[in-house]
């Protein structure tokens, strides 16, 4: 196989890659996001500077279920994100993530940095109550539950495509084969072509229990402050560097 035909192969392996050229489309993504007071030291011992915890000492638990996942398939992820600034701009930091889907932690982590894991999320609508879970190794590390559709937002789809746009930060670290760091960045992205098919808020709680491996109890719950569930098509696109730690 020839240099041109090497290099125009989205991933590994050469002969069957884990994932295909981006960008990548999201069909009725749906998620619910859960936001809580927790312990500001904590925050900051999870953020890489040059980012900046934004002060407000709260953090985001979200579920996301991916039924139509361009290039991915179908797959549930569960994670914490942390609301930061850099150089003064708001934005996401994207502290870990738990997902059932081998492909989308093989691109999410090669190509974005995503902080992604093998974990089994769950996110479904048990009678009233929209239910998010995660365990890892066979324990339950998180629950979470809104009262499902109890205030409808309909005129706020804006709020909801804003908030989704938000540009998220990743920190991506990747090894060389010597054992020295080949790659240490701050990657950006942002959603994009984001249609909003529906958007409700609600009262929430959310437990989390310590575990060495999904570690998401390290941000203690002191008090939640609300949740939101919505439903939205939109793509993933590629990213930018924004910050280089291995530059002079």
């Amino acid at each position: 196989m020839k240099l041109d035909n090497i290099l125009s192969r989205p991933a590994m392996p050469l002969a069957n890659p884990s994932y295909p050229v981006g960008p990548f489309r999201f069909v009725d993504r749906e998620g619910l996001y859960i936001t809580y007071e927790t312990d500001p030291a904590a925050i900051r011992a999870l953020v890489p500077a040059p980012l900046e915890p934004d002060g407000s000492g709260q953090v985001v638990y979200e579920w996301l279920k991916m039924p139509d996942a361009g290039g991915f398939g179908a797959f549930e992820e569960s994670g914490v994100v942390i609301p930061c600034r850099l150089d003064g701009e708001p934005v996401n930091f994207i502290a870990m993530m738990f997902l059932n889907n081998e492909p989308a932690i093989t691109a999410g982590r090669e190509i974005w940095g995503f902080p992604k894991r093998w974990g089994e999320p769950h996110l479904a609508v048990a009678r009233d109550t929209l239910t998010g879970t995660l365990d890892y190794a066979g324990e339950r590390v998180a629950l979470g539950s809104m009262a499902y559709k109890h205030e409808n937002l309909a005129d706020q789809h804006d709020r909801c495509a804003a908030m989704l746009a938000k540009t998220q930060i990743n920190l991506k670290l990747l090894p060389c084969v010597t054992g020295k760091p080949l790659v240490a960045q701050l990657v950006a992205y942002a959603l994009t072509d984001i249609t909003v098919k529906g958007f409700w808020a609600g009262p929430a709680r959310l437990a989390l229990t310590p575990h060495v491996n999904a570690p998401v109890a390290d941000l203690p719950v002191r008090r939640v402050v609300g949740a939101i569930h919505f439903v939205a098509d939109l793509t993933l696109p590629y990213g930018r560097v924004v910050h280089d730690f291995l530059s002079p």
